[in-house]
């Protein structure tokens, strides 16, 4: 189920409609440019103020759960099996994917080795979806494109290189549950499992 993903675009991972009595269109632009920006940050000082380990795991967490629509990504990334879960399996999905994440990219993102992201141009979609363009700066490499989709405030997809990391996951787990006899419940379990190890 894991797919793995380069160290440098890892890093990456850790993020209006104009109308009459809403916020006109450039505002929510900018507005979603400085989340990104603020997302980059975040995540760049965790890196190179904490080790691996429950401080950084901790910081991840608090990133993802503020900047993220995590509910809304989760019911993507679960696709179809979202309507055959029950309220609880949803909650327990939810919390396990989060923490999941938030432990894995904790042990993935590894020492700090000057990395730096550069906000590009927005593009506003007539849905109220702003797409952020970015680069991902390393101190050697070629630059990795980053594209974050930002609805109502919150990031609900990152795109590494054009590649969605919702519909990733989307394909990781409906694997899983194909290959465990159809059943969501295994999938909670293995992201309950890897949320305490």
């Amino acid at each position: 189920m894991a797919v793995h993903v380069p160290r440098r675009v890892v890093l990456s991972s850790i993020a209006g409609i104009a109308g009459l009595g809403r916020v006109p269109a450039r505002a929510q632009e900018d507005a979603a440019a400085k989340l990104i920006a603020g997302v980059a940050k975040e995540v760049i000082d965790l890196i190179k103020n904490t080790s691996p380990g429950a401080e950084r795991e901790a910081g991840i967490r608090k990133v993802l759960e503020q900047s993220f629509d995590l509910s809304f990504m989760g019911r993507s990334a679960l696709g179809t099996y979202w309507n055959e879960t029950s309220e609880e399996q949803r909650q327990r999905f939810l919390k396990a994917a989060v923490s999941a994440e938030a432990r894995a990219y904790s042990e993935r993102f590894g020492q700090y080795g000057g990395q730096t992201l550069t906000v590009g141009k927005e593009v506003h979609r007539p849905n109220g979806v702003e797409i952020v363009e970015s680069k991902l700066n390393q101190s050697n490499g070629q630059p990795v494109r980053i594209d974050w989709e930002v609805r109502n405030d919150r990031i609900t997809d990152v795109k590494i290189e054009g590649v969605s990391m919702v519909a990733t996951r989307r394909s990781d787990y409906k694997s899983y549950i194909s290959n465990h006899g159809g059943k969501v419940e295994a999938l909670i379990e293995e992201l309950e499992k890897r949320a305490k190890t």
